[in-house]
């Protein structure tokens, strides 16, 4: 409640700005930093969180739950910059295999990989393995029908860019378009030389082009 008050401006009249009434207090305390597009209580409460949170994450483990003991090894993974950098690409290729290989990154995936690749075992690898959702989105949700119990639901995923927007509309939406593109190619690219593959750019091109003819299909 005092922080309410406190973000009010009492002096202004609310029947001639309400706003100024009801948030004058704060805008003279208050301006939206640098990076941030927007600053309000919530943004004020998840920073004071995340500085909670970090020192939660880097206190020593004391007999912790084992989702905190979890907890803790992510943070310090991300935490370990040197070990990242020196595992470079390896932790990429790895899940790659797992879900058997990526055309594009590979010198023979027609010959070698497709005779024994199928669609419904590696989308169930993406989602129990990696949480990602592919062409199905498939999740466990209250019932609408019966709020008691809970089912199993179908839907479709979202889509590589944020939404069906950035594939067919112009402008900025067309120049996010180009730059997705041209990212799939870089990161193509990059694995292809991280395995030692030969160089050939038009073939990268040409496949990462029917990637996103897919994604539009996908989206129309």
């Amino acid at each position: 409640a005092a922080r309410i008050i406190q973000n009010m401006d009492p002096t202004a009249d609310p029947c001639k700005d309400f706003y100024q009434y009801a948030c004058g207090g704060w805008l003279n305390r208050h301006v939206i930093p640098e990076t941030s597009s927007r600053y309000s209580i919530f943004d004020i409460l998840r920073d004071e969180l995340e500085i909670i949170l970090k020192g939660v994450l880097e206190t020593s483990d004391q007999g912790d739950r084992e989702a905190f003991q979890k907890a803790k090894i992510l943070y310090k993974s991300c935490m370990n910059e040197s070990l990242i950098e020196q595992r470079d690409s390896s932790p990429l290729l790895e899940a790659l295999t797992m879900v058997g290989d990526w055309p594009v990154a590979s010198a023979d995936w027609n010959k070698t990989k497709e005779p024994t690749w199928s669609m419904e075992e590696k989308l169930s690898i993406m989602n129990s393995r990696f949480n990602k959702r592919v062409l199905i989105d498939m999740f466990v949700w209250n019932d609408d029908r019966d709020s008691s119990r809970h089912i199993i639901y179908i839907d479709q995923p979202s889509l590589g860019m944020p939404s069906r927007d950035y594939y067919f509309n112009g402008g900025n939406y067309q120049r996010v378009r180009e730059a997705y593109l041209q990212f799939m190619i870089t990161i193509a690219k990059m694995i292809r030389e991280d395995k030692n593959i030969s160089k050939d750019d038009s073939f990268v091109q040409e496949e990462m082009a029917k990637v996103m003819e897919l994604e539009t299909e996908i989206a129309n």
